[in-house]
């Protein structure tokens, strides 16, 4: 059992929802990343999501490009980060997932991309650009036991392949709750519960929802709909916003504290 599966069960078994947290890997550098993920680790947070920067992020929004593009300025580069991940796995055992398009896995090598990235500790990946249809018909993109593949349902996806989509996923399913890109909302999403409903019905893996979750309000409200809360765009304008401070990764874990408590409130 790894560490995402074994957080998911505990979760499960005391009845609570998960936080999970998404922020762009080398924003506003590697060693910065390295504190602020420790920061959200001692917030509660559940899961961390690395963002692995790259040139043309098609399903982001302004700020997780502009993140991205930080990052990638600052020299942030897909080994530098699985190096990074060794850093942190010195202090923290928070699950991290790695979210990413399958452009710079395919760079670095697919298979050699899985074993690293596990050898470093990370836990999940999720390439956001690559159906599950595509890995299918390509030997090259065969599945690796390395790494949990989090799968992505949207509210686009036709009703036949939710349950053939759920049934391939490990770890958990992130539920995009709005079609778009990424960014924080002012209101949630309609449609989430009967959604995270029938992608339940499907799978006994557990479904979080994210993209436009932004306060705690809506945090919570969503938490009595999934398993779990993905928060980033709100988190990721933070960092924007304080990162060329000292003390980024104390404001990040201050903000983020109140949404893991609504959260943990269901």
């Amino acid at each position: 059992m790894n560490r995402l599966d074994a957080r998911f069960a505990a979760l499960k078994a005391s009845n609570q929802r998960a936080f999970v947290a998404y922020i762009a890997a080398g924003d506003p550098t590697l060693d910065k990343t390295v504190e602020i993920v420790r920061a959200l680790d001692a917030a509660g947070a559940d899961v961390v999501e690395l963002g692995l920067p790259f040139s043309d992020p098609l399903a982001d929004g302004i700020v997780n490009q502009m993140a991205a593009d930080r990052a990638i300025r600052s020299g942030t580069t897909t080994p530098k980060v699985l190096e990074m991940i060794k850093t942190i796995r010195l202090h923290s055992q928070v699950p991290i997932v790695l979210f990413t398009y399958l452009n710079p896995v395919y760079t670095y090598g697919y298979e050699r991309f899985h074993h690293d990235a596990a050898a470093a500790g990370a836990d999940g990946v999720l390439v956001l650009d690559l159906p599950h249809d595509e890995a299918d018909q390509n030997a090259e993109l065969k599945p690796c036991p390395d790494l949990a593949h989090i799968r992505l349902i949207a509210p686009t996806t036709p009703a036949q392949r939710v349950p053939v989509i759920a049934a391939r996923a490990e770890g958990f399913i992130y539920y995009v709750s709005r079609e778009g890109v990424t960014g924080a909302q002012s209101t949630i999403a309609t449609g989430i519960g009967e959604m995270v409903a029938s992608i339940k019905a499907a799978t006994q893996v557990p479904v979080c929802v994210g993209f436009g979750i932004s306060n705690p309000e809506q945090a919570a409200t969503v938490a009595g709909m999934a398993d779990g809360v993905v928060v980033g765009s709100a988190i990721v304008k933070l960092i924007e916003k304080h990162g060329a401070e000292p003390d980024v990764a104390a404001k990040v874990g201050a903000f983020v504290k109140p949404l893991v408590e609504a959260v943990k409130r269901v």
